[in-house]
């Protein structure tokens, strides 16, 4: 299982959100391309970027410093969300060197676009599903729809994406743990991977999600621990690979 570092961008610098709120942030760099180095020397083997002013702007604000990542190091594949709403935009990051572009509140409101990009962009695509009580959140967390998440899920399976992001966004930011029965619930409803993410807080959390890594679980995205020193990004690692092996 990898663990996923995360970063991301609000005007220019490295924050982190409280449950998605904008008004909530707390800076952790004024440079994201030293905090994406601190994570590759690390050990990171792949990283997380959310452009925060895109995704709220619905296009991208923060394109140059996604393209300053990937080009400062190709060896290390780095998956991009926040603002993806058209094919030129998808056809632009991965020009810039992104490996996967991930598909949020576009996903949900038109899910006929998802099909599309997973015909055009075959390999690349990701879908993010932003979740509370089963249900997919949109714009921002800031409402909550009536699909259920496993519908949706299995219903992007079929449109061919690579993985799905489930983020509990009521542990997201607050530090109180993951949600690895809603998490495993998922992984078991489709065959396509899923990456982990919200509510990371611990050691603790990694050793639970390694357990259960094998219904499908290839990847836990952790922001906020890392930073607060919560969560040691190389002994979670370290821990993730240990488990696997046994």
């Amino acid at each position: 299982m990898l663990i996923i570092p995360a970063i991301d961008i609000k005007d220019g610098k490295c924050v982190r959100l409280r449950q998605g709120d904008m008004d909530q942030e707390t800076v952790f760099a004024d440079d994201p391309l030293e905090m994406a180095a601190r994570w590759v020397e690390a050990g990171a083997r792949r990283i997380h970027l959310v452009d925060l002013n895109g995704a709220f702007a619905g296009e991208p604000k923060n394109a140059h410093v996604v393209k300053a990542i990937c080009e400062a190091y190709p060896e290390v594949p780095v998956q991009v969300g926040g603002g993806i709403r058209d094919e030129d935009t998808i056809q632009a990051y991965l020009n810039a060197g992104v490996q996967y572009v991930i598909i949020g509140t576009k996903a949900v409101a038109a899910p006929h676009f998802v099909n599309d990009v997973c015909l055009e962009f075959p390999g690349h695509i990701i879908v993010g599903l932003d979740a509370k009580d089963g249900k997919v959140a949109v714009d921002g967390w800031s409402k909550l729809s009536k699909h259920d998440v496993i519908d949706m899920a299995q219903h992007f399976e079929k449109d061919g994406v690579e993985a799905i992001i489930y983020t509990d966004i009521s542990r997201d930011g607050m530090m109180n743990g993951v949600n690895i029965e809603a998490t495993v619930k998922l992984a078991q409803a489709i065959h396509i991977p899923v990456i982990a993410s919200g509510g990371i807080t611990n050691i603790e959390d990694i050793k639970k999600l390694s357990k259960v890594a094998d219904e499908g679980i290839i990847g836990a995205i952790t922001g906020r621990a890392i930073y607060e020193g919560s969560l040691d990004f190389v002994e979670a690692q370290a821990l993730a690979d240990e488990l696997a092996s046994d």
